[in-house]
């Protein structure tokens, strides 16, 4: 028998049975022990649009019950080197967005003093950057990748400085990005000046607008982020709305142009070898995905976020 957790297996117990964990793992309370956990964040009071993310968390663990332990594609198999459980979630302050800050940063300090590296299920956007806090006090500044129809540096959304629309420009206040090491992938739609993707440009950041990719593997773009982050810390944010809305409709702000799966897959995949120290699955909105598919996309990625681990250095 493994000293590994292990997922429950479809032939030990139906898919639609078993504990609601992520992948069916065992639960428990703390990152003690842990290599890896999964962690989730059911919030959506930081949205601007359509509500319903709060609901994320619960559904991408259901969905998970169809992953198996091997990836077929890369050959990763997390669980014969990796001790990973769920711990449940964060008691987010529900009535208070900018408690549930504080609350996801402390948090998330307790995670990371025990050495674990968190993938979260979100949860609103705003998440990112409470939890991007955390991994400055424990790494110092960290390189990021953000995937995401948005760029969400908004200076404010109705006058508030805590919002989904906000946590990139925050977390650069807080000085928790390595400039010269961060990528945003997808962005795509109207704005309101070329300030909404440019400001990122104008701190040293990578920005790669939706059409520049349209068609294309990522892989050459991959192999560039791969030699600009080096060996430094990296943090990978995934909103599911980077995806085209033909394949993720379940979220709140869809924007049309939108990347493909396989492209989704590839820029995973093509984090391995990177010191990835966290990861998070954002803005899975149930009610606007009633086949669950959303989330299903969700599930997997946050496996294979899960599969990089093994080769970290």
């Amino acid at each position: 028998m493994s000293q590994y957790n292990q997922p429950l297996g479809g032939n030990d117990m139906p898919r639609f049975g078993g504990p609601a964990t992520m992948m069916r793992l065992p639960a428990q309370e703390d990152a003690r022990g842990l290599d890896a956990c999964f962690v989730g964040i059911p919030m959506d009071i930081g949205t601007s649009n359509r509500p319903g993310t709060r609901m994320g968390p619960r559904q991408i663990r259901d969905e998970s019950r169809m992953l198996r332990p091997y990836n077929m594609a890369t050959g990763a198999a997390p669980f014969d080197s990796l001790q990973v459980a769920d711990i449940g979630d964060v008691p987010i302050n529900t009535f208070d967005l900018k408690k549930s800050v504080d609350i996801i940063t402390n948090h998330y300090a307790g995670i990371l003093s025990h050495g674990a590296v968190p993938l979260t299920l979100g949860g609103d956007h705003t998440l990112t950057w409470p939890i991007l806090r955390a991994m400055r006090d424990r790494h110092g500044p960290v390189a990021l990748v953000h995937v995401d129809a948005h760029a969400d540096i908004n200076e404010h959304m109705f006058g508030e400085t805590v919002a989904h629309g906000c946590p990139f420009r925050r977390a650069w206040e807080d000085g928790c990005l390595l400039n010269d090491k961060v990528f945003q992938i997808g962005l795509r739609g109207t704005g309101y000046s070329p300030d909404d993707f440019d400001w990122g440009r104008q701190q040293g950041w990578t920005v790669v607008q939706a059409e520049e990719i349209w068609y294309t593997s990522l892989k050459p773009l991959m192999e560039k982020v791969r030699a600009t982050v080096g060996d430094a810390p990296v943090y990978l944010s995934f909103d599911i709305d980077s995806l085209d809305p033909a394949f993720a409709p379940g979220t709140g702000t869809v924007e049309p142009g939108g990347l493909s799966t396989w492209q989704a897959l590839e820029i995973v995949r093509g984090m391995a070898g990177l010191n990835l120290v966290g990861g998070d699955l954002v803005e899975v909105s149930p009610p606007y995905d009633p086949s669950g598919n959303t989330a299903l996309i969700g599930a997997n990625l946050l496996y294979e976020m899960l599969c990089l681990l093994p080769a970290r250095p």
